[in-house]
């Protein structure tokens, strides 16, 4: 599926709207199923699968397993008065919340934003090592939770400062995964060194450039790496790099470092 932007000129001011045009849509193959070749870290393939013409998305409703977002149970009192909660369904809502039986207030919970940025240079990438869980001495994208006050961009541009001690330029955005079960997104930008020095963070053992052909893709830390760089090295492939947005359900009850507990899916890119 491909999203084709149109740019629309509204009271002085230029929007952009988005409209699907139906291509194909995306698996990726479990990565126990790749047959050895001579690379040993070698990238998850992809299999095209046929989509029907006139492709819609239908709206999207929660299944009733997915009514209570977070552990709503676990918020025991509030956190503007003190009071005990109780918990219960608001009027006009359809998710259990903790509502304090004190002053009334619904305490909500929302998910997480995670930035980050894949670095270019010299046709390499520049990927961490792990120095804390989860995913101890895995690889990945520098990276983290986005901070009150700044932007998505500032904040990977921070995250890749402490993670690697780099300097970087960010070029474009590269993807939005939203991972609805573990309630966070993922917000990743193409980046460059602004000068060709990096070295290990406090939360990082190692940091090295890799060719696409040796991206360690068996040892990486989470499925959003997974799923980011594989986009990353068939965009490179097929010529320049796109934005993609998708979706990656988790299997309940699996590992975060499980990196083959998911699907992709309504994958889009311009």
């Amino acid at each position: 599926m491909m999203v084709k932007p149109i740019q629309l000129q509204l009271c002085g001011f230029v929007t952009q709207r988005w409209t699907l045009k139906p291509r194909t849509s995306l698996s990726f193959s479990s990565l126990s199923s790749l047959s050895p070749i001579s690379n040993p870290n070698p990238s998850p393939s992809f299999k095209l699968l046929p989509t029907p013409r006139n492709t819609r998305f239908a709206p999207f409703r929660a299944s009733s397993s997915l009514q209570s977002s977070g552990n709503v149970r676990s918020i025991k009192f509030c956190q503007w008065c003190g009071g005990s909660t109780k918990h219960d369904i608001p009027d006009g809502e359809e998710k259990l919340r903790a509502i304090c039986t004190v002053c009334e207030r619904i305490a909500y919970q929302n998910p997480k934003m995670v930035v980050g940025c894949l670095i270019e240079h010299d046709n390499k990438v520049l990927l961490c090592k792990r120095n804390i869980q989860p995913s101890h001495g895995l690889w990945t994208l520098p990276a983290g939770y986005l901070e009150i006050g700044e932007s998505a961009m500032e904040g990977a541009v921070r995250e890749t400062r402490e993670e690697a001690n780099a300097d970087v330029e960010v070029i474009s955005p590269f993807a939005q995964l939203d991972i609805p079960l573990i309630g966070q997104t993922y917000m990743i930008f193409l980046a460059k060194l602004k000068k060709p020095h990096f070295s290990p963070g406090p939360e990082s053992s190692e940091c090295q450039l890799f060719s696409l052909d040796d991206i360690p893709f068996n040892s990486l830390s989470f499925s959003s790496m997974v799923v980011t760089l594989s986009l990353y090295v068939e965009d490179i492939k097929a010529g320049k790099p796109k934005f993609h947005y998708g979706t990656i359900n988790k299997r309940p009850g699996t590992s975060p470092s499980d990196i083959r507990a998911y699907t992709l899916d309504h994958h889009m890119y311009t």
